[in-house]
């Protein structure tokens, strides 16, 4: 996707390049510009950004050393992102000045609304989140779908689905992926539910063809020329 003027910059501190990947990936298509730093001192070197994603576990620095360098130079919101899930490492990350606090693992959604959440209450804007794929359009930001500049109405779950299928358009996402990132990470449920919305989601786009079913694997957004 194209990136606008002005866009926001965003430094990811992550040593675990399976998460730092395809996280870069999606906030690039939201329309952010990421910067990737694999330990503490790349992240101290590369501060002049919008917004720090800070990983706790590095191989050089503690993250929350890095936290605290960070905070003392400058104002940049910085959200943790950490295994850490217990209280006292939540308010030890608070106290140092981090601006929110998410454990792994977590949902690229959630994430990304933490990062405009952040950025909502320092008064930031936020870049251009239209994400084209063919003659459909997705507005992330929203929650807004076009088709062939008709808008569509959609279901919050089937608008999640059409997200998460779009955030790789061409790849095949697994139907226990899907599940898991757009109902719940522990879903034990029926997974004909997943079924019953892509049929929907078909019909309300006018386009079949665009969401392929991979035969016992899952599903992918087809990328259209």
């Amino acid at each position: 996707m194209r990136q606008a003027e002005g866009v926001q910059r965003i430094l990811v501190v992550e040593d675990d390049d399976a998460i730092a990947e395809p996280l870069a990936r999606g906030l690039e298509r939201e329309g952010y510009a990421v910067t990737r730093a694999a330990t503490g001192r790349e992240a101290l070197d590369n501060t002049d950004v919008d917004l720090v994603l800070l990983d706790l576990g590095l191989p050089d620095i503690d993250g929350y050393e890095v936290c605290r360098r960070i905070r003392a130079k400058a104002t940049t919101p910085i959200i943790v992102i950490t295994a850490r899930g217990d209280e006292v490492d939540r308010v030890v990350g608070l106290e140092l000045g981090a601006d929110d606090y998410v454990v792994k693992p977590f949902g690229y959604r959630e994430l990304v609304a933490r990062i405009r959440a952040v950025r909502r209450r320092i008064g930031a804007t936020e870049p251009d989140a239209v994400q084209r794929v063919g003659t459909i359009a997705i507005d992330r930001r929203t929650r807004k779908v076009w088709s062939e500049e008709t808008e569509v109405l959609l279901a919050p779950k089937e608008f999640d689905l059409l997200a998460l299928l779009a955030e790789d358009a061409g790849a095949v996402i697994s139907r226990q992926q899907i599940l898991e990132q757009v109902w719940d990470p522990h879903w034990y449920g029926p997974t004909k539910t997943l079924d019953v919305h892509v049929a929907a989601l078909r019909k309300k786009l006018g386009q079949p063809q665009l969401i392929e079913t991979v035969r016992g694997v899952g599903f992918r957004l087809a990328v259209q020329p």
